[in-house]
């Protein structure tokens, strides 16, 4: 019976091990999602596995497939307790596929309930009382702010449980 199995991969080797393991016959699965990365003064939004150095592969032991997935380049080992196998449930594997856009990401995104532009008063916090303008939200649990600080606007990353839509 084939089963969903959890592959720990070597760093940043994800999406080799998924080619590799597609070209043994495996059903794969690598759940990515878009991560804002900041480097040299350029902000970008990239493709990061949701569970970094893990992949999943459906396989059926019985018929002797735990090798093409043990030994596949970029896997360091498939993930075990003792001598059992970590199988992950159907459901689960189901769950995060349905929360996939049309890219075949899963979107991280937090509905906020605000929009861009959208005045807000920040509720808590060293800001306190300050109206700004909502930018967006990040992908962790966080959102952007516009504030007009000292005669400018300043961006703050803010925990969204600390603006509101009350003026």
């Amino acid at each position: 019976m084939k089963r969903w199995y959890a592959l720990y991969t070597k760093p940043r080797e994800e999406v080799w091990a998924r080619t590799n393991l597609e070209e043994r016959g495996l059903e794969v699965y690598l759940p990515r999602y878009l991560k804002r990365r900041s480097h040299a003064r350029k902000v970008e939004m990239v493709k990061t596995p949701l569970f970094p150095r893990y992949i999943f592969a459906r396989a059926d032991i019985s018929l002797g497939e735990r090798p093409a997935m043990a030994y596949a380049q970029g896997v360091e080992y498939v993930l075990s307790f003792g001598n059992q196998l970590g199988t992950v449930d159907d459901i689960l594997i189901e769950e995060i596929r349905r929360r996939e856009d049309e890219n075949g990401l899963v979107t991280m995104g937090i509905d906020t309930g605000f929009k861009p532009g959208q005045q807000v008063r920040v509720a808590d916090g060293a800001f306190s009382d300050h109206i700004g303008l909502f930018q967006c939200s990040s992908d962790d649990q966080r959102v952007f702010v516009l504030l007009n600080l000292m005669g400018g606007s300043v961006r703050v990353r803010l925990p969204v449980e600390s603006i509101s839509a009350e003026l």
